[in-house]
């Protein structure tokens, strides 16, 4: 009896092990997910930054402690919400014995906050989008308004913001540090813009979506090609902002980072190797989000009306171009070369010269779009973006130029920060030898 006892109670012990290990594994996957939504309701319910932030930390160390003994609550998102209150405010009264002004404000911030716990689940949704207009407030400088919304809404480090922008990492730290000084000195409020003032705001809030996007659909460093988490959430707060204001470049912005999602799956190899658009196999594409992308298009289109083409509509539409071709060989290149001419009206940029120069090559042939490419090397720009040299590189291999295709390789590898690419260069330099 007593070996059957012991037995018994070992057995408990190793379900109760396992279940705290459940509970700790779910605090990480919590915060992964999770956690900028958090955090974005806390900086609702406090209205401060750094206050938030704190209260953010001390909820997931709670929950750390918590959990694994008591279990893991019905409604995480909505426990870490009143815990991270609960923490703020009694974190205030504790310091109030050296300066009583903060008994008085937790005061105020206890009853202004009081019975919204159970409405934050239900709001959060709403709150990551009211913290991106707040961060794109036209008080703040057009730089600042990105970085600190990358940082704080979607949670990218400050190195991964600087290397973007091509910065250094103090420098842009500087930035956000500003910003938010300059968010609670000038008291911005937190909160969607009216209506009326709605549309001014709009072009930096599609900007800051779009390079969270194209930070999760290319990472700009590290081990993989992508980031499903950061693109995912790019594209939750496009489907919020297209709710909020149905604009035909909303609407287009959204169709856009739908058409590029859409090809996810078929552009890396199982061992996480990059594979270009001509070799993918086009049976992995997500056909319902090409679809849900190509009826965004043709709304935006739609609702255009004497307005011009904006950027974002533009380049989805050449990505539904891409998505109607069943094969490389049947890509109708002469529209997208068309529609290339459109966007460089629109949003005339290096880049879309590039890109415009790589359709051009695959119409007319890769001595036409070598030259355009030597044209845009030549006049300093994009001498410092690795694509422009992988594409010169591209167009010099398949004219048989060798030594010229080996030079730009090795440029293209020496400017690159992400692994896939730099392991799909040296594949393509080993081919070259």
């Amino acid at each position: 009896m007593k070996t059957m006892s012991r037995r018994r109670g070992q057995g408990m012990r190793i379900m109760s092990q396992t279940s705290a290990d459940e509970a700790r594994e779910k605090v990480d996957e919590v915060y992964r997910t999770e956690s900028r939504r958090v955090f974005a309701t806390l900086i609702r319910l406090l209205g401060d930054f750094e206050l938030a932030e704190e209260a953010l930390q001390d909820a997931f160390a709670a929950a750390a402690e918590q959990w694994p003994q008591s279990g893991v609550p019905a409604n995480p998102r909505a426990w870490l919400v009143s815990a991270g209150r609960f923490k703020a405010i009694d974190a205030m009264r504790r310091r109030a014995r050296f300066d009583a002004s903060l008994e008085q404000i937790a005061d105020r911030l206890d009853a202004r906050t009081s019975g919204t716990a159970d409405q934050d689940d239900e709001g959060v949704e709403d709150d990551r989008l009211r913290l991106i207009f707040t961060c794109c407030h036209p008080a703040l400088a057009p730089e600042a308004q990105v970085a600190l919304t990358l940082r704080e809404v979607c949670g990218l480090t400050t190195e991964e913001i600087a290397s973007a922008f091509l910065v250094a990492p103090s420098t842009l730290a500087q930035r956000i540090v500003r910003a938010k000084a300059k968010i609670r000195d000038a008291r911005i409020p937190y909160q969607v813009p009216s209506r009326e003032d709605l549309p001014e705001r709009l072009e930096t809030v599609l900007q800051v979506i779009y390079l969270v996007f194209n930070e999760g659909y290319a990472a700009s460093s590290g081990a993989s090609l992508t980031r499903p988490d950061v693109s995912g959430e790019a594209i939750r707060l496009g489907r919020l902002l297209a709710e909020l204001l149905p604009e035909p470049d909303v609407l287009g912005l959204l169709a856009l980072m739908l058409l590029h999602e859409s090809r996810r799956a078929a552009r890396t190899s199982p061992t996480g190797e990059i594979i270009l658009l001509d070799d993918q196999d086009r049976s992995l594409w997500n056909r319902e989000q090409i679809v849900e992308g190509q009826a965004l298009v043709a709304q935006a289109l739609g609702r255009r009306g004497d307005q011009r083409l904006g950027p974002y509509t533009v380049q989805a539409a050449i990505s539904a171009v891409h998505a109607d071709a069943p094969s490389p060989e049947a890509t109708d290149w002469a529209q997208i070369v068309g529609l290339y001419d459109v966007l460089s009206r629109a949003a005339p940029s290096p880049v879309v010269e590039l890109n415009r120069a790589v359709a051009v090559a695959m119409r007319d042939g890769p001595e036409a779009g070598l030259e355009l490419i030597d044209g845009i090397l030549a006049r300093g720009e994009l001498v410092d973006y690795h694509l422009a040299h992988a594409a010169r590189a591209d167009l010099c291999r398949r004219l048989g130029r060798t030594a010229e295709a080996r030079a730009s390789y090795e440029k293209a590898l020496a400017l690159t920060r992400q692994e896939p690419e730099r392991r799909f260069l040296e594949r393509r330099l080993a081919e070259l030898a």
